[in-house]
């Protein structure tokens, strides 16, 4: 299912005299970040003024947040990102969460878990039987998050309990 916000990350500190946030992205790299022209902060909306880099951080200026006061009080909050204002190709692992799983078009499950892994992601299938499906195309052949499906090629091993 496709969420309507995506967490892009925490706002761990001010930075500056002028409201600017600190923001420790939870999205890929603080770059991912550049691109957006506004996001949601404790249910309230904000337009994006200006995005920059620092190190792993990202320093964004918001629109109405003009002094270290106002930015203090976001101090400790998620930026929320529009889903709709990312490429709809961009899967994440919280929209997988409850997809149905098929095998030669038999349902085995649904997705119940993503575990990150440094070489990929793994996806966790549970259905009579529990499977550990790595997250390559060799294995995924078709994820379609608006049908609610996606359909695998399994090897044996991947059942939890065979073996």
């Amino acid at each position: 299912m496709r969420l309507q916000f995506v967490e892009g990350g925490e706002i761990v500190n001010v930075h500056g005299l002028h409201g600017e946030i600190k923001v420790l992205p939870w999205v890929d790299s603080p770059e991912d970040l550049l691109d957006f022209e506004r996001c949601r902060i404790a249910r309230k909306d904000y337009e994006i003024e200006l995005v920059r880099v620092q190190k792993t951080c990202a320093l964004i200026k918001l629109a109405g947040v003009d002094t270290v006061e106002d930015a203090q009080k976001l101090r400790g909050k998620t930026v929320l990102l529009y889903r709709e204002d990312i490429d709809p190709e961009v899967i994440f692992a919280a929209e997988l969460i409850g997809v149905e799983v098929f095998e030669n078009g038999e349902k085995i499950g649904e997705v119940s878990e993503v575990l990150d892994y440094p070489g990929n992601s793994v996806y966790v299938v549970k259905g009579e039987k529990t499977y550990m499906i790595p997250a390559v195309k060799a294995f995924i052949l078709n994820t379609d998050i608006d049908a609610n499906r996606m359909d695998v090629k399994l090897l044996e091993g991947m059942a939890v309990d065979e073996g």
